[in-house]
């Protein structure tokens, strides 16, 4: 006999190596051909149905508690390597049926309980003789009784006949065992394996029962050709006695094969609706599908919808003016008792604006309304900053008109009077933050402010300073000395007037300790209240400002105008800070514009009486300079350098003349030495 496929250790070797890596040892491994067969029908080769090279290995997986047995199938590759192609679990081996119509017996086929469907042709598994057969099928059957304890359905193979075999042939194959510890795979002789087969496939009480059935018809162990002839006769007897009972059963075969009619009658209408049920279940769930997809699309829409419905009303509340806003915009009255409305409405205004030039989606940007309410809202905007603009200017005017007419405001014959401006910041500071709020809306409507703010207070301020001017030189009475320093020379006799003029300086010391602060605080509320972007004017309790400290109580509150200050803010606005600065020194000259012509008139005015007055002057000057240099308020330093020149002009035109006389009359008077001059 040819060496068998199963005994091949290289086909061992190989497909060992084709499952590595899995921890699966293979039990046995066997050639195959492979063709498709159907259950109990004639498989028919055909061009699609050629038999093709294969291997089944039997492979098993030690586990702790117990082993898992696997069929593997194992297909050449274009190298001629093998590969792994199927692998089933002996676990699920529900059948094994012979191919009834292949007379070698070699062909085969496995059923498992677990595919997937069972009405596809299973493979069907031909062997190159009946031992490879039963070697590989023995193997199975003994794996399935002893590791899952039972064994499968076995059609076209007698049992018996395989039992015989496995006791005429030696030869080694693989079986399990399970010992204490668990089961693991091992390898047995064929005498082993021949008390294995009769004690897993035939039972004591079997092989008994079969030996006395052999003793009935067998008359000892020479006499097999006798037992194989009675064996004819009797089958030929059976199939005799069997066409009789057949033919005598004719009725009920007619009867049978009628019934048989009408139930395949029966069996096609019913396939007939069985197909028309389909049909229209399949144009009922096309249907289902449609309706489904529709529905989607309704709910998805539906959500859109919704969600639309919410901007749109939230855009619909951006874009709605409230009435009474509305109202105070466009036609409401700039009384004191009415600002903190018009703040509130200015307040609304530009958040409206910025929310639909900034903040609006850029979708929104392009709607037709939004585009409208933008105009509308520019035009409210335009409206009321031209409004509030003409009111602030003829507010300052009339203010000051105001002031101006009531004489009690400046210094009258015999009473100097301070300037006081508390009551003109008060209520200046009403409009403050609506000055905020137009400088929101439209910076470019502060410079006509501004230029209206500082002309009608200029007004006020050359009023109070030529008042003042005015009554300080005549409540001063001084006594003017002459200008003659060369009437000693004259003779000895002649008496000089060394009369007291120092309340000449005094006054001019008033005038600025009453005006230089004024004018500072002027300038610093100027910033602040006109909305210029710059550092503070004046610091808090700088003591060099020269106020007197009833001045500092009185004005405490002066640059308070219940807004941010200006110099919280500069590190913000770094680049318009520079920019708002010399705009502010611009306004600033406007304001303080030809105030300078009375400090100048009490300079001249103090020169006349008494020129050496310079002296004290230019001392006083000169720490006003000094107590200015910190503030920001240029036009106030620049009034204070232009007297300090002034003085010094007015005294260096002194000292020249006097030199003038010395040079005169040195010539024609007889020098009487020093001690004259001594005392001027």
């Amino acid at each position: 006999m040819a060496k068998s496929s199963a005994d091949d250790a290289e086909l061992k070797r190989l497909c060992e190596a084709a499952i590595e890596g899995t921890k699966q040892k293979i039990v046995m491994s066997i050639r195959v051909a492979k063709s498709r067969g159907i259950w109990g029908k004639t498989n028919r080769l055909g061009r699609g149905h050629m038999p093709k090279a294969r291997v089944l290995a039997i492979s098993t997986k030690a586990k702790p508690q117990r082993t898992k047995a696997f069929l593997r199938v194992l297909k050449y590759s274009s190298g001629g390597v093998l590969e792994p192609a199927k692998l089933y679990k002996l676990k699920h081996l529900s059948k094994v049926e012979l191919v009834s119509n292949d007379p070698s017996g070699c062909s085969f086929m496995l059923g498992f309980d677990n595919l997937r469907s069972q009405s596809v042709a299973p493979p069907q598994w031909t062997m190159r003789n009946v031992d490879d057969r039963n070697r590989l099928l023995l193997c199975i059957l003994n794996i399935c009784k002893e590791m899952l304890g039972r064994l499968p359905k076995v059609i076209g193979i007698d049992i018996v006949e395989m039992a015989l075999w496995a006791k005429e042939n030696t030869t080694t194959v693989t079986t399990q065992e399970k010992p204490q510890d668990g089961p693991v795979a091992s390898i047995v002789t064929g005498d082993d394996l021949k008390v294995t087969v009769e004690r897993d496939l035939v039972s004591q009480a079997e092989e008994e029962d079969m030996e006395a059935l052999l003793g009935t018809y067998l008359m000892g162990i020479s006499e097999a050709e006798a037992f194989s002839e009675r064996l004819k006769r009797e089958l030929l007897a059976l199939e005799a006695a069997n066409v009789h009972a057949i033919l005598e059963t004719e009725p009920l075969i007619d009867e049978v094969l009628q019934g048989l009619e009408s139930a395949s009658i029966c069996v096609e209408d019913m396939d007939e609706w069985l197909t028309i049920f389909n049909m229209k279940l399949r144009h009922m769930r096309e249907d289902i599908e449609s309706i489904e997809t529709r529905n989607n699309k309704l709910e998805m829409q539906s959500f859109n919808n919704k969600a639309l419905t919410e901007e749109l009303d939230k855009l619909l509340q951006r874009l709605c003016i409230p009435s009474e806003y509305s109202a105070c915009l466009t036609d409401g009255s700039f009384d004191e008792a009415h600002m903190p409305r018009n703040v509130e409405a200015c307040e609304w205004l530009t958040a409206a604006l910025r929310s639909l030039d900034v903040d609006v989606d850029p979708a929104y940007a392009r709607i037709r309304a939004v585009k409208e309410k933008q105009a509308e809202l520019k035009i409210i905007k335009s409206t009321f900053v031209r409004r509030a603009s003409e009111f602030l200017r003829n507010y300052f005017a009339t203010l000051v008109d105001f002031m101006t007419s009531d004489k009690s405001y400046f210094s009258q014959r015999g009473q100097l009077k301070r300037p006081d401006h508390a009551d003109l910041r008060y209520q200046c500071r009403t409009y403050a933050r609506l000055l905020q709020h137009l400088k929101i809306l439209d910076k470019t409507c502060l410079d006509p402010l501004r230029k209206a703010y500082c002309h009608s207070l200029n007004l006020l301020l050359r009023r109070e300073a030529r008042e003042f001017a005015n009554e300080l030189r005549a409540s001063t009475k001084a006594t003017r000395n002459p200008t003659v320093w060369l009437e000693a020379s004259t003779g000895p006799s002649v008496t000089v007037n060394n009369a007291d003029t120092s309340m000449v300086s005094e006054a001019y010391a008033k005038m600025l300790t009453v005006f230089i602060p004024l004018l500072v605080d002027e300038s610093s509320f100027l910033s602040h209240f006109l909305c210029f972007e710059v550092p503070a004017l004046v610091p808090t309790g700088d003591p060099t400002n020269g106020r007197t400290s009833q001045s500092n109580v009185d004005d405490s509150d002066d640059d308070d105008l219940g807004i941010m200050d200006i110099d919280d803010n500069v590190g913000k606005h770094g680049n318009s800070s520079s920019i708002d600065l010399g705009s502010l020194n611009g306004f600033l000259q406007d304001l303080l514009d030809g105030i300078q012509e009375d400090f100048y008139a009490v300079v001249d005015w103090a020169y006349k009486i008494d020129p050496l007055r310079c002296i004290s002057m230019h001392g006083i000057t000169e720490r006003y300079i000094s107590g200015q240099k910190a503030d920001a308020a240029g036009f106030v330093r620049l009034l204070l350098d232009e007297l300090e020149s002034r003085i010094s002009m007015l005294y260096n035109r002194f000292v020249d003349e006097a030199c003038h006389q010395i040079e005169r009359y040195e010539r024609n008077v007889r020098q009487m030495g020093v001690l004259s001059y001594i005392p001027r």
